[in-house]
């Protein structure tokens, strides 16, 4: 029953012909060169941002007891 209704709409929708399309605010392709451009930018803000890891070498954490939230994952090695 319900493959029947699903056929009988497909089949309605195939024969009601063309149907108007949404007007767009450019043509097509400003459009997608401005989508492009703006993830360019994007792409080079993300990799102006790679270089902070490798300013200085990492340098180990040290246990602070008076701290107010203490790391409390490095198992008691800090006292």
């Amino acid at each position: 029953m319900l493959l029947q209704q699903i056929a009988t709409f497909v089949a309605a929708a195939g024969e009601s012909g063309h149907e108007e399309l949404a007007p767009l605010i450019a043509p097509p392709f400003v459009i997608g060169a401005s989508m492009f451009a703006v993830l360019l930018v994007m792409m080079f803000i993300t990799l102006s941002y790679s270089n902070l890891g490798r300013r200085h070498e990492a340098a180990d954490e040290h246990a602070d007891p008076h701290r107010q939230h203490p790391n409390k994952h490095d198992h008691g090695q800090g006292h």
